[in-house]
């Protein structure tokens, strides 16, 4: 479906772009946004507007201060505005399902979608924090296919990478989480893997570091989606000793939506020199 709609944009190209530009607006602008609360610190508009001017596509990325009481009539604006989609952040992702025509399999699996995409008025909801992994992932040569999974944390990004994995073909998938107040979204997660996939999950105490470094020898990719290793907690790691790790494994969203909206690839390595510089 994504064809059509894709040509429109090719159609309406900026010509003689040779850098990144701002303030291309005419009568064939594309629109597409990110809607959230608060969202004024977000680095996306500088993201997606840069690879629209770097593609040479005239399209316009901004974004709309919406919480859930605003939501169903934001949602209507799409349509409304023929808007080619939308970002969907907090607090917003679960909210958001009811007002849309269809989802993904793995928005389905997640109850939560942080990506809208327009098709002359039918909206389907998408999750791409997984494709976004799994993008990093092939980058390097790595496939899930097949492969033994340790996730550690299951909140933020956690939940859509252990989804997108086991519809990917992952074998095996163990979710590591502590037993705090997302222990009952980690089983969740385990038990809807193992319902709507072939994969194997499981869920396991972080607190068990015998079982966590078991899991870690027997592995094939390693995924730490918890804010360790990130400021302030830059000096810490959940592998305590480098030993526990092996030389035959793999340690590893804008984009996927990018994609989804123009059925084109971000110049990734482009974009991330801009938003550096920023």
């Amino acid at each position: 479906m994504a064809d059509e709609r894709n040509n429109e944009i090719e159609e309406t190209k900026i010509q003689g772009v040779n850098g990144p530009i701002t303030g291309w607006i005419d009568g064939h602008t594309i629109l597409v946004g990110l809607m959230a609360y608060p969202i004024r610190h977000t680095m996306s508009p500088t993201m997606h507007n840069n690879a629209f001017a770097k593609l040479g596509l005239n399209g316009a990325y901004l974004c709309f201060e919406i919480d859930n009481e605003k939501l169903p009539g934001a949602i209507d604006a799409i349509r409304t505005l023929d808007m080619r989609g939308s970002n969907v952040s907090m607090p917003n992702k679960k909210k958001v399902i009811p007002y849309l025509d269809k989802l993904d399999k793995t928005s389905q699996m997640c109850d939560a979608v942080n990506t809208i995409v327009n098709e002359h008025g039918v909206l389907t909801g998408y999750t791409t924090d997984g494709m976004g992994w799994l993008r990093a992932l092939k980058k390097d040569g790595q496939d899930v296919k097949g492969k033994i999974i340790t996730l550690a944390d299951v909140g933020g990004a956690a939940t859509p990478i252990s989804v997108t994995a086991s519809l990917e073909g992952a074998k095996e998938i163990r979710i590591f989480n502590l037993d705090d107040d997302k222990w009952a979204q980690a089983v969740k997660n385990v038990e809807t893997i193992n319902k709507e996939t072939d994969c194997v999950a499981s869920v396991h105490h972080l607190e068990d570091k015998e079982d966590f470094k078991q899991s870690i020898a027997e592995l094939d990719i390693y995924c730490d989606a918890t804010s360790v290793g990130m400021p302030p907690l830059d000096d810490l790691s959940l592998v305590e000793d480098p030993s526990w790790l092996h030389e035959d494994m793999v340690v590893s969203q804008g984009a996927e939506s990018f994609k989804l909206w123009t059925g084109k690839e971000m110049p990734v390595d482009y974009i991330k020199e801009i938003v550096a510089k920023a």
